[in-house]
């Protein structure tokens, strides 16, 4: 790599008016402001959709509290999880692999920055329309038009007879709209990993992070479309006389499960490849080795991706599908969890006889190691169609999904907030606040999901209002509504170190880590144009080999 990539001056900043400033950012195409935006704007729907999952645990925490109505529940559960999935695990996701794809691969921009913006403002206002819901007609609270159909908007709850308003196709098009978005932003990966990588960087020399991201760019081209057009479907039933999803007219409301689940299963595998991508450049980073088997873990990926569209009706073993479909679903649900242990072996293979620095970046993706392999697990208890036919409509299933979603994700997803928050502010975040916020938010996700598998087990179903008392749920539900206020707290203390750090932080230097990909060669933040000269690499680690060209520890052929 030519040692004129590693820094240059900083280009100087004029003195703007605010105008100005925010006229740049909203206007710009650049891959790492746009970046940025995303992660902005998954934080705040983060802070909503965490209101509305603690205002669900505080009506739960007790045998018939009225704290909120049904009807406002039945709103807040679905605006909950549609918030969580499209518009704040969705946006990390793209806002990470904005911002640090083209810097990895050595290149100056994404392939297509016009299109790159355009999909972050269809998903921005995706997640507007499904708000616009909220604040018309008294909204969440009264008779207004929130979705509250759940987060799966299972038919027949769709059809104008049970939705009446238009709170479900407030829904619809906020899905609508940002998945368009979504398939752009995904184009947008697949054409800069294959057609920008700087020269020498052949594929087998990718970070592992562009691996990834390519698979799940894959993926979300390939699930988002059916949803898309499940949406449609949808609408033509409503207002165009269509019956598609009609059980009265000859239509199938299992149809559209099958519609909403070829999306919504390989969508996990979308949200949790680029997860397994921040910790395989986390974790080897902080252990001062090398990630084992490289070539396996790619393959570990590219198997992931395929098997992933194959499991979709594990979701339904409680329909009533035939038992040769239960089979072959059961059997993909089994197979797909061989490359996933490859990746857990492999992370834990990186770790043993490293020198292991517990930082807080490493202490998420520890962290995420063991709950994730719970969170296979369980998942893995269910691919089993029998015990999956008494819990399938329990809390057990709500705890196991959380257990990935919050265990899995959002911890990596913390980790690298944390780990290249240097490289996007040119500061250190606090590492007092940082740990505070890791104890805080591992001791309240244990206290919830750890103990609501026991009210599933024990009969408790999902979507409930309210229980009676004495069937064993009490204590749990307390217990559980309890690790809420932690994780809460640790989110706090989490956007407060963000805050502080970038006002009041340490300047950070180009690469605080010592690390070795490409990112790390250039200042703090970023120029416009990421590198002086386009790098030329030679090795997976092109940065350390540079700086330690007598390390005996690593060959790459």
């Amino acid at each position: 790599m030519s040692t004129e990539s590693i820094a240059w001056p900083s280009t100087p900043v004029e003195s703007r008016s605010f105008v100005d400033r925010l006229h740049e950012w909203i206007a710009t195409v650049d891959h790492k402001r746009l970046g940025i935006l995303y992660m902005i704007y998954a934080l705040v729907f983060l802070m909503i959709a965490g209101i509305e999952a603690t205002v669900i645990r505080i009506q739960l925490i007790r045998p018939h509290n009225d704290f909120v109505s049904p009807q406002v529940f039945n709103r807040l559960f679905t605006m909950h999880g549609t918030t969580m999935i499209f518009f704040v695990i969705m946006p990390f996701l793209f806002g990470f692999a904005n911002y640090l794809m083209p810097l990895m691969i050595g290149a100056r921009d994404m392939a297509f920055p016009r299109l790159n913006a355009f999909s972050f403002w269809m998903t921005a206002f995706g997640g507007l329309l499904l708000y616009f819901s909220v604040v018309g007609a008294n909204g969440l609270y009264g008779a207004g038009n929130a979705p509250d159909v759940g987060w799966f908007a299972y038919a027949p709850l769709t059809s104008r007879t049970f939705s009446i308003g238009h709170s479900t196709d407030f829904w619809t098009l906020a899905l609508l709209v940002s998945g368009v978005g979504s398939i752009g932003t995904a184009v947008n990966i697949i054409a800069t990993v294959l057609c920008l990588r700087c020269p020498g960087m052949t594929l087998a020399k990718m970070p592992l992070f562009a691996w990834l991201n390519l698979v799940m760019a894959g993926l979300v081209i390939l699930c988002v479309s059916p949803l898309t057009a499940a949406q449609m479907m949808l609408v033509i039933d409503r207002y165009l006389g269509g019956h598609f999803f009609d059980t009265q007219a000859g239509g199938s409301a299992v149809i559209w499960m099958h519609f909403f689940w070829v999306f919504g299963h390989p969508e996990v595998y979308v949200l949790v490849l680029p997860a397994f991508a921040f910790a395989s450049e986390i974790i080897p980073v902080f252990s001062r080795k090398p990630i084992f088997g490289y070539p396996v873990m790619v393959g570990a990926t590219v198997a992931i991706g395929f098997i992933s569209m194959s499991v979709w009706a594990h979701h339904m073993f409680t329909v009533g599908m035939s038992s040769a479909a239960n089979n072959f679903f059961v059997i993909s649900t089994m197979a797909i969890a061989v490359p996933t242990g490859i990746k857990i072996f492999n992370w834990l293979a990186t770790m043993w006889g490293g020198k292991i620095e517990f930082k807080t970046p490493m202490l998420f993706c520890i962290a995420f190691l063991f709950q994730f392999l719970v969170a296979g697990l369980t998942g893995i208890m269910q691919g089993a169609a029998p015990f999956d036919w008494h819990l399938g409509n329990s809390y057990f299933v709500v705890a196991h999904f959380h257990y990935v979603i919050v265990g899995g994700i959002l911890f990596c997803f913390f980790g690298a907030f944390y780990y290249w928050f240097p490289k996007m502010s040119g500061k250190m975040y606090s590492e007092t606040l940082g740990k505070l916020h890791f104890w805080l938010f591992l001791i309240g996700f244990h206290l919830t999901f750890d103990f609501m598998h026991i009210p599933g087990l024990l009969g408790m179903p999902r979507r409930i209002y309210t229980y009676e008392p004495g069937r064993g749920w009490d204590t749990w539900n307390l217990i559980v509504t309890i690790g809420v206020f932690f994780q809460a707290a640790g989110i706090l203390v989490f956007l407060g170190n963000l805050i502080w750090s970038y006002f009041r932080g340490k300047v950070a230097g180009n690469d605080p880590w010592d690390a070795w990909t490409l990112e790390w060669s250039t200042n703090s933040p970023p120029p416009v144009y990421n590198f002086a000269s386009i790098p030329e690499v030679k090795s997976r680690r092109p940065l350390w080999d540079l700086k330690h060209p007598d390390d005996p520890d690593w060959e790459y052929e």
